[in-house]
């Protein structure tokens, strides 16, 4: 019998359109399921404004955030057609997250530890709703907590899973429940230390939960279901025949991810690919949509260069001098002011004679970062070793990623050429040497137009 883990995010629980497609994308799915269920859209967010007021000492106004919450939650139940249940065990969280909150006032501190357990709020009540529903439409669900199942260190608000006592929980408590037939759903996001505390897993997290229990279970395969059907080849706002892409590998997810395809961040669906658990994309709203698959393995569809995505509101700092060549060190110096500021270094290009190197950091760092630059290479600047520190921004980068382009001749001549027959100035190139993207800078005012040169190049349908 097949094996599967559904995860549902925040848009896919947050209405009764969306939670009626839900049901049915349970309800019709043979096989054993897992379902895993995000917070309601806005929530999260919801609950970290909550902390800050009550840190700030206002606990009347993180109290009616809270209850806001509660209110909308129960709206929901009601508009699905749940009852009494729901809106018990919604009341019940909400006095605990409200005496969290009122404490939080009274120290006038949130700590890592507490937030998390404040944040755990919106999936301790969107599993049960869930749960509720699916057993209102005949599936046998019942909602399990992630505390009880998942096994993390101690890095609140970033915590890491641990593998092995969390597969001996998912075998010991939901393995049983999937044999007797029952659907499990699971809350995403929040975990546990082996002590019993609670933590949670960071950046998509829910999407972390999904992938580990799917490699804890030995899963068939994990499905996300998002808002979108799957991954574009191109942003559809910028290039308005983008089309989503039926398979992709998890490089070039990575890839995709790390310039402005916000899909999915490919940390968080690692346990599964380590498994070798494929991992689909789908839509909650357009179900029969095949979406994107990502698998381990290189996939061999005869593209060259999958996808073509982009990212904005970025600066170009450049050292510059004729004295910086050869000179052991020199390098090290400029990351090392990078570090020592805490700027992001988003995309490095530097020239073969040494004489200049290029960092594209976020535009608002910028300035903080030249003069930091300028302060560690002062005596060069005045011996003119190094001649300047240059900004140039805004600027954007654009990247063109695909399995296809390894060992392919005359990608890059490709690419170059539509940009100059659009008429886009490249102003830094950067290649790694697995041949898997080229990235460009060019100029923000320019970032539209790079995209889609490159997209229609390589579009096979064009």
């Amino acid at each position: 019998m097949t094996r599967t883990v559904l995860k549902f995010g925040g848009t896919s629980v947050a209405s009764k359109d969306a939670l009626e497609h839900l049901v049915a994308i349970v309800r019709d799915l043979a096989g054993e399921r897992v379902v895993v269920v995000s917070a309601t859209a806005g929530t999260t967010d919801a609950l970290h404004e909550a902390a800050r007021a009550a840190e700030a000492g206002d606990a009347d106004r993180a109290e009616r955030i809270v209850r806001g919450l509660e209110a909308a939650h129960v709206r929901l139940a009601a508009a699905v057609g749940l009852q009494d249940a729901p809106g018990s065990e919604v009341e019940r969280l909400t006095e605990r997250a409200v005496s969290l909150l009122r404490s939080v006032a009274i120290l006038h501190e949130c700590t890592a530890r507490t937030l998390d357990a404040i944040v755990a709020y919106g999936e301790r009540v969107s599993a049960p709703l869930v749960a509720g529903l699916l057993h209102a439409h005949g599936v046998t669900a019942e909602p399990v907590s992630a505390e009880g199942l998942i096994v993390t260190d101690g890095a609140f608000g970033h915590a890491n899973p641990l593998m092995g006592p969390t597969a001996e929980r998912a075998r010991r408590d939901l393995v049983p429940r999937l044999r007797a037939g029952a659907v499990p759903v699971v809350t995403g996001y929040i975990a546990a230390t082996a002590e019993g505390v609670t933590t949670t897993l960071g950046r998509g997290g829910s999407d972390y939960s999904a992938a580990v229990l799917a490699a804890a279970l030995g899963a068939d395969e994990l499905r996300i279901y998002t808002d979108v059907s799957g991954v574009m080849s191109a942003d559809p706002r910028i290039v308005a025949d983008a089309a989503p892409l039926a398979a992709i590998s998890y490089a070039e997810a990575a890839e995709l991810s790390y310039f402005g395809a916000k899909v999915i961040h490919p940390r968080t669906v690692l346990p599964a690919i380590e498994a070798r658990i494929p991992v689909r994309i789908l839509n909650t709203f357009a179900p029969a949509d095949h979406g994107t698959t990502i698998t381990a393995e290189p996939v061999v569809d005869g593209s060259v260069v999958k996808a073509t995505t982009s990212l904005g509101g970025l600066g170009l700092i450049t050292v510059q001098g004729a004295g910086m060549s050869g000179v052991p060190g020199f390098a090290a110096r400029v990351f090392d002011t990078t570090a020592a500021e805490r700027v992001s270094v988003l995309m490095i290009s530097q020239s073969s004679s040494e004489n200049s190197i290029c960092l594209v950091v976020p535009k608002e760092s910028t300035d903080r970062l030249r003069r930091a630059l300028e302060r560690m290479f002062s005596v060069e600047l005045q011996r003119h070793d190094v001649e300047r520190v240059t900004v140039e921004a805004p600027v954007a980068i654009v990247a063109a990623v695909g399995e296809g382009m390894r060992g392919t001749p005359g990608v890059a001549a490709r690419v170059f050429g539509a940009l100059g027959r659009g008429k886009v100035n490249v102003v830094a190139i950067a290649q790694g040497s697995s041949e898997l993207n080229i990235s460009l800078v060019v100029q923000e005012a320019q970032r539209e137009a790079a995209v889609r040169a490159i997209h229609d190049e390589f579009d096979a349908r064009h």
